[in-house]
């Protein structure tokens, strides 16, 4: 099976891994690179589907090379029939019976209310909730993250203590149920999840910290989730920064979404290449995103899409994202999985504009703006070569 790789193999296969320049090998001021890979420091990239794990399709993870799946589940989902039905948690648990390595994050939306505090019946039926879902996952993901965003799905005003007292009540309730139902053999490690923006200042905040406390300080926490969605980059270093300084030795991180979107969105409204637009007859006043909404309308060929992304300055220069990110991740030794977002949904293209957060581009493939491929899979995006190449450490 998949997942049954030694350490042995792992630790080979990430002494394999290109060593970095030393301005690339630091990631804190006062912290180095562990020597040798922790066990649990796969250094993988997958395939991430957030809540559309039902679009996961195995030829397209085949022809990517992917080994990693991951999705979220959404807590009140359990209220509305048995959990194990629920095509999230059906979809990961067959890809882990297939030998896939596969993680699952609990996702929990108190956007919209405030969260339940400990003693209280609202708590009863959340925790209610946990022991519906847990015995549906434990022992069959490899890994289970408590938390999706947080730091976003809250409300603003409660990203406190509050926020600190919720999940730390959850958690502790996930590691109960994984000693006294799993016991010492469980294959599930656990992570907290997920911690956006810290690349910016205000969302370092006391709530964040105690999140890293209540992580570093929790043994049976094997180590926390970060989202670097970020505007350039670089700014992928200050996660690092901030996370690795607060943890264990022996505590690893995954990076269970990443992604340039507000970079894309920056450039939305900018003209098209002149040279695309005569070759397709596209206006010359023509905007990026009104070509993205035409190929939303009608999809176009692979050959136009991959052309409309290689005439845009603003596209190539990032070309080497998904590269340059994995030796970031991958060269502090203590990566365990990075997953990236693998395919278009419907959210995505709904309502196209100018002001429209476009992660459609994001995605290894394309089923919304390219026709689909007579073998009925999703047309590949332009990261998939990169995506492929990076299954080889």
């Amino acid at each position: 099976m998949l997942r049954r790789l030694s350490i042995i193999a792992l630790t080979a296969a990430l002494a394999a891994v290109a060593p970095l320049t030393p301005a690339a090998n630091a990631t804190a001021e006062g912290h180095k690179p562990v020597d040798e890979p922790l066990p649990t420091a796969h250094g993988a990239l997958g395939a991430n589907f957030n809540q559309n794990l039902d679009a996961l399709d195995y030829r397209e993870l085949r022809e990517s090379g992917t080994r990693w799946v991951r999705g979220f589940f959404p807590m009140p989902a359990t209220d509305q029939g048995d959990p194990a039905a629920h095509f999230a948690i059906s979809t990961i648990t067959e890809a882990a019976d297939r030998g896939y390595d596969t993680i699952l994050s609990l996702k929990f939306p108190y956007n919209q209310a405030s969260f339940p505090e400990p003693g209280s019946a609202e708590m009863a039926a959340e925790l209610a909730r946990l022991d519906r879902v847990l015995p549906t996952v434990m022992n069959k993901v490899d890994i289970l993250a408590i938390g999706n965003e947080p730091f976003i799905e809250s409300l603003p005003a409660e990203r406190d203590a509050r926020l600190n007292t919720f999940y730390e009540t959850v958690a502790r309730h996930v590691i109960d149920h994984r000693r006294e139902r799993c016991g010492a053999d469980c294959r599930t490690t656990l992570y907290m999840g997920a911690l956006n923006r810290l690349d910016l200042a205000d969302r370092r905040t006391p709530a964040a910290e105690r999140w890293m406390t209540f992580v570093r300080e929790t043994p049976e926490i094997q180590g926390v989730d970060i989202h670097p969605h970020i505007p350039a980059p670089e700014n992928a270093r200050a996660f690092l920064d901030y996370i690795l300084p607060r943890m264990r030795a022996d505590q690893t991180y995954l990076v269970t979404e990443f992604s340039l979107v507000w970079h894309w969105k920056r450039h939305l409204q900018d003209p098209v290449a002149a040279s695309f637009a005569q070759r397709y007859g596209f206006a010359p006043d023509t905007r990026v995103w009104q070509v993205i909404k035409a190929a939303i309308d009608e999809p176009f060929s692979a050959r136009q899409w991959n052309d409309f992304l290689t005439s845009s300055p603003w596209f190539m220069e990032q070309a080497g994202f998904l590269r340059d990110q994995m030796r970031l991740y991958r060269g502090t030794g203590r990566l365990a999985v990075a997953t990236y977002g693998f395919k278009q949904d419907d959210l995505m293209v709904q309502n196209f504009g100018p002001n429209k957060d476009p992660w459609l581009l994001n995605s290894v493939y394309v089923p919304y703006t390219v026709k689909t491929r007579g073998s009925g899979t999703a047309p590949p995006n332009y990261w998939l070569k990169d995506f492929r190449a990076l299954q080889h450490r």
